[in-house]
């Protein structure tokens, strides 16, 4: 599984030294490159598997919502230097095992005494949706929006709401809530370039199959 996430990372790092040596990105343009470059990395972390082999089987389900993939994707937009209480620390080993229930259990608790911290509403929302096997409860969708009402600039809340739903089959109700963000984000968002090309990519979908959810 490591090695996975290690390949990625490194892909990751190419693409930020050709983009600095090659390219010849100007030095005031490397934090900007590098938050696209976690955004992407955290998008594949929850939806995609890159701990799977790369050859594909015939009746091989992957697993995009492993608890594993959920803390390594919310963890990537916030950084290693954001400080992480004990409560987010304990329940996120909880979630790594997929023990959804018990990692929501800590998180309410820790957030009863810490009700403005935005990664603990975000975490808890995610667990709950995994607890309900990737279905957006109304207790999940009220995590998510304490998290947006904390920081309506961070993009977290609504980045990870929409591939919720996008998991469990409700395309247009994804590709709504990412629209939105989309048109708030200013216009020099790191985020908004990957986030313009998902929402291209739902509209596609939605017109050839308009039977989707």
């Amino acid at each position: 599984m490591m090695a996975g996430w290690i390949a990625v990372l490194a892909l990751a790092l190419v693409a930020f030294a050709i983009a600095a040596t090659v390219l010849r990105l100007p030095r005031e343009g490397y934090a900007l490159f590098g938050s696209v470059l976690l955004f992407g990395l955290a998008g594949y972390a929850w939806q995609g598997s890159p701990e799977q082999p790369g050859s594909p089987k015939a009746a091989q389900v992957q697993e995009p919502r492993s608890g594993e993939g959920m803390v390594e994707a919310r963890r990537s937009l916030f950084g290693e230097n954001t400080p992480t209480p004990n409560y987010l620390l304990t329940s996120d080993a909880f979630a790594r095992r997929g023990q959804f229930d018990d990692a929501a259990g800590l998180l309410r608790r820790g957030l009863n005494e810490n009700p403005d911290h935005l990664e603990g509403w975000l975490a808890l929302a995610m667990a709950l949706t995994g607890h309900a096997d990737g279905t957006v409860t109304p207790a999940a969708e009220h995590a998510f929006d304490r998290a947006r009402a904390i920081d309506p600039a961070n993009p977290a809340s609504d980045f990870f709401l929409g591939f919720a739903f996008l998991q469990s089959g409700q395309i247009r109700r994804a590709r709504s809530i990412w629209a939105d963000l989309l048109e708030r984000s200013p216009d020099d968002a790191p985020w908004r370039e990957d986030l313009a090309a998902r929402v291209g990519q739902l509209d596609q979908m939605i017109a050839n199959a308009p039977m989707l959810q």
